[in-house]
């Protein structure tokens, strides 16, 4: 009976109730089995196996078993093809309820493209895509990260550059620039004018993506809110400047540039930027762009993007876990990037950037990082691995805010020299890039001095450019050498009773030699050396503490 003010009526039973629902269970199960006798079904026989004395029993076991695989490997069959058709399942709901992705038509891939994601991501295709884009292209961009520009210059680049045939115009791109103060910004800029003409940029991070119809969101007094991600700056003063030089140069026809540059520097996001729209793949992942694509800026001008340089073997640690593919170059410690980092940066600055106490070494800032972001493993163990990859993120991402200072009393590298110079300079005109570059850092929200940590940079980062520097050995660096293993048979033995063990043991001890011993590899009396120590009784009584009669008594 259900209580009043109670949702559920009690459970709780008198005695003589539950009594007799027990009395009732009991004799209805008397009265189906007194049925199932009368009707005569018989329980099902256990399987007694194959006996002994039957002729091949072996055999029929064997095949037995084989039925029992089988079985196994269609049911596990069956269940992968169940788990990917509701993986496609899934990904075909995300696509149509997110409203930002496009859907594309998805071609089916050919057995015989299984391998192409491999043959794009080595070295060789890099290099020769790269090669392809200087060859094609009338004047080439090296852009620069400008929170460390001469760390994301390549001496083997612009050497093959200024060396080619078709005389091709190099010049510099400093992007990145709202991640460095304002005077670091101005002083590389007269450091890197010194050599090739520069132009300051900052590319938009949120750019329209083409395929996608948005629509621009106005205030109520009609202007459009732009956010420091979306706006770019630099853009006119580049396009200017490029729009000239087709002018004078080329008679009215189109220019080819080509964007080249470490990874992870902005070219995609700088074509995107000078279009409008986004035309190629960017992403925090380094190394998106696998092959060259061209793309119409205007009339004139058409920029051609490629992939990013490989960094060479023989660079320091820093640059490889700053400028390296992940592909190519796979760090097999990333603690050892990390203390390299560490030793090129200000102390207190990371730990101000960082909130993290103060530390004697990369392991101990390791952990104090891992315990500040909650990288804890089972038992609150420190997960140094999973720390030292976002130390990294942040570092080759756009997050953190440092800055290198240009050297003093710099000189011109060996492939360049004053008439080389002044032949580039002359092609620009000087005082219009000027006056761009200056808009443009006004234009520009910097942080400050005491925000950005200051950098050692190690100086220029050489590159693998021509495929002869590969070498023939490209394919086992990129994967890795297989181990080969001796595969030893295993004869079974059959087992000793204890007694036989025993016997047996006593004969081997007796018949153990010192020289068996030797080559078993029995530790001997004989193998540490006796040093011998120099011990004053005198001076080791004198800082004892205990009390002696014959010395303390008067």
């Amino acid at each position: 009976m259900k209580r009043p003010k109670l949702k559920k009526a009690s459970k709780r039973l008198s005695c003589a109730k539950r009594y007799k629902i027990q009395k009732k269970v009991r004799e209805h199960n008397r009265k189906l089995r007194k049925e199932a006798k009368k009707k005569g079904a018989k329980r099902a026989k256990k399987d007694l196996g194959v006996p002994n004395n039957a002729p091949f029993k072996e055999d029929i076991l064997k095949e037995a078993e084989q039925r029992k695989l089988k079985l196994e490997e269609l049911k596990e069959k069956q269940k992968l093809t169940k788990k990917k058709e509701r993986e496609k399942k899934r990904k075909l709901e995300v696509a149509s309820n997110d409203p930002d992705v496009p859907v594309k038509k998805r071609k089916r891939e050919a057995p015989g493209k299984l391998t192409k994601g491999k043959d794009r991501n080595s070295r060789k295709i890099l290099c020769r895509e790269l090669n392809k884009v200087i060859d094609a292209s009338d004047v080439i961009l090296e852009v620069l990260d400008a929170r460390d520009p001469m760390g994301c210059r390549c001496p083997q680049l612009e050497e093959n550059v200024l060396k080619h045939e078709g005389k091709k115009q190099l010049l510099l791109v400093l992007n990145k620039i709202d991640l460095v103060p304002k005077d670091n910004v101005e002083k590389w800029l007269q450091c890197l004018q010194l050599e090739f003409p520069t132009v300051a940029f900052k590319s938009s991070t949120r750019v329209q993506d083409k395929t996608v119809q948005e629509k621009k969101k106005r205030a109520d007094n009609g202007v459009i809110d732009l956010t420091r991600g979306v706006t770019c700056v630099g853009n006119t003063c580049l396009l200017q400047l490029l729009e000239d030089y087709c002018q004078t140069h080329k008679q009215g026809n189109t220019v080819k540039v080509g964007i080249v540059g470490f990874p992870n520097v902005g070219k995609s996001s700088l074509i995107n930027s000078m279009r409008g729209v986004r035309v190629c793949n960017v992403g925090l992942q380094r190394g998106i762009t696998k092959c060259m694509q061209e793309v119409h800026i205007s009339n004139h001008v058409k920029m051609i993007d490629s992939p990013g340089i490989i960094v060479a073997p023989s660079s320091c640690t820093a640059a490889v876990a700053l400028r390296g593919l992940p592909e190519t170059h796979q760090l097999q410690n990333p603690q050892d990037a990390v203390a390299s980092l560490l030793k090129n940066c200000n102390k207190q600055q990371i730990m101000l950037q960082y909130t993290v106490p103060d530390f004697r070494n990369s392991l101990e800032f390791l952990t104090c990082f891992a315990k500040k972001r909650g990288f804890l493993q089972k038992g609150g163990i420190p997960d140094m691995e999973k720390a030292a990859a976002t130390f990294l993120s942040d570092w080759t991402g756009a997050k953190l805010s440092y800055h290198s200072k240009p050297p003093e009393g710099q000189k011109l590298p060996f492939y360049l020299s004053d008439t080389v110079v002044a032949e580039m300079q002359k092609s620009w005109e000087r005082n219009k890039l000027q006056k761009g570059n200056m808009a443009t850092i006004a234009g520009v929200k910097c942080p400050t001095l005491a925000s950005s940590v200051v950098y050692l940079s190690p100086g220029a980062t050489s590159g693998l450019v021509n495929e002869s520097d590969l070498g023939e050995k490209e394919d086992f660096e990129l994967y890795g050498e297989e181990e080969e293993l001796e595969l030893v048979d295993i004869v079974p033995q059959p087992k000793k009773s204890v007694k036989e063990k025993k016997e047996s043991g006593k004969l081997q001890a007796k018949t153990l030699t010192k020289s068996n011993k030797k080559a078993i590899g029995v530790p001997s009396k004989q193998q540490l050396p006796q040093i011998p120590v120099q011990v004053d009784i005198s001076t080791a009584k004198q800082d004892d503490d205990m009390y002696d009669f014959n010395i303390d008594f008067n």
